[in-house]
């Protein structure tokens, strides 16, 4: 079987090393260099159980089911590629810097501990012993030991050999103008005017998804942009060990000693200039949980574009035009839902039969949506 697949971020890329790992011929088109989109902006966090939230209890289910793949995942990756992707295990920690914010989070807790997830309440000296920089007003904190992180980059650079190393093939600077159909079915993309012939078309180009011309209703994608930083940690004595959750920020220790924070949200477009307002605001919600980190050098900045949907959950599996699949619309989620979105798609398409897990998340749902409206 022949197999396009537009974008290659972390979603465009997982999903092609797993349908080429089953004998499928399959073709990458990246309109830039593979992996330097939001796969390369985000910070790596694999935070399914703390960010759970009310009203988000499907996309919650299937975010638990894939932060449980991926440590399978992220070890068949390094033993395909022979590279590591800075899997760890510390856990992640939620903190409180006020009464408010304790509330908060003590609701939030709840709600988590209904849908059978374990998590712990901290007192602030308990937090404090775990990492003992934070700020010493702390209010109250939760542990979720579940919750793990990778590096997004070296992921990414892994996936690039596995795939290759698999058959993949990638086409970089290859921008795709259109999906070509025949007989009613998606039969391949045109880009710079050639048709590259496919059976199946997948559209996994993240928030650049709703600029691609289809011969249905484009998905509802738009780009959320998120501006991020990173200082320089001593990796022999660390400020952080945990991934961090404060009220204005988060914050992701590497084992190099880089330590990220992030992120702005805001709808911009896709204006990638970085703004005095949004370092500031990073930096300030740092401060206040770290306070040791105003000594520390900053060593980049960034902004990436997160493929929002309507609703902010992901946009999976088939389309009303035969041939064509979805894979986008991931929003902050696009690293943590990788493995079961690869998975997941690579079924639908070599078996011939929707995968289950992505049963509520087809584009039809808008459709039902408007009509309920």
């Amino acid at each position: 079987m022949r197999i396009a697949v537009i974008g290659g971020g972390m979603i465009g890329l997982a999903l092609g090393w797993r349908l080429a790992r089953r004998g499928a011929a399959v073709a990458v088109f990246e309109r830039d260099t593979v992996g330097h989109g939001a796969s390369h902006a985000a910070a790596g966090m694999l935070a399914a159980a703390c960010e759970a939230e009310p009203g988000e209890a499907a996309l919650g289910v299937l975010s638990r089911e894939s932060l449980g793949l991926w440590p399978a995942f992220a070890a068949e990756i390094e033993a395909a590629s022979g590279c590591s992707v800075g899997l760890r295990r510390e856990g992640t920690l939620v903190v409180a810097l006020n009464r408010d914010d304790a509330a908060k989070l003590r609701h939030d807790l709840a709600f988590q501990r209904s849908q059978g997830i374990d998590l712990e309440w901290l007192t602030p000296g308990e937090a404090r012993e775990r990492e003992p920089y934070l700020a010493p007003q702390l209010a109250g904190a939760i542990f979720s030991p579940g919750d793990i992180q990778v590096d997004n980059r070296a992921v990414m650079a892994a996936l690039r050999v596995a795939f290759q190393r698999a058959g993949g093939v990638l086409h970089e600077h290859a921008t795709v103008e259109r999906v070509a159909t025949e007989g009613g079915c998606a039969s391949g993309v045109v880009v710079a005017g050639e048709v590259h012939a496919a059976d199946v078309v997948v559209l996994a180009a993240g928030a650049w998804s709703g600029g691609i011309d289809l011969p249905i209703a484009r998905p509802p994608v738009r780009p959320v942009k998120g501006q991020m930083l990173a200082v320089q940690m001593d990796p022999a004595a660390p400020l952080l060990r945990h991934v961090v959750w404060a009220p204005k920020a988060y914050l992701v220790p590497r084992a190099d000693g880089r330590l990220i924070v992030g992120a702005t949200v805001e709808e911009r477009g896709f204006d990638a200039r970085m703004t005095a307002g949004g370092m500031y605001s990073l930096l300030d919600g740092a401060w206040r949980a770290l306070p040791g980190i105003e000594e520390l050098p900053l060593i980049e900045t960034w902004a990436g574009f997160r493929p929002g949907s309507r609703d902010d959950a992901p946009i999976l599996g088939p389309t009303a035009l035969p041939g064509l699949m979805m894979a986008t619309g991931h929003h902050r989620n696009g690293i943590l839902l990788t493995p079961v979105t690869a998975d997941a798609l690579a079924a639908t398409i070599l078996d011939g039969a929707p995968d289950p897990r992505i049963a509520g998340f087809g584009i039809g749902r808008f459709e039902r949506m408007r009509a309920a409206a």
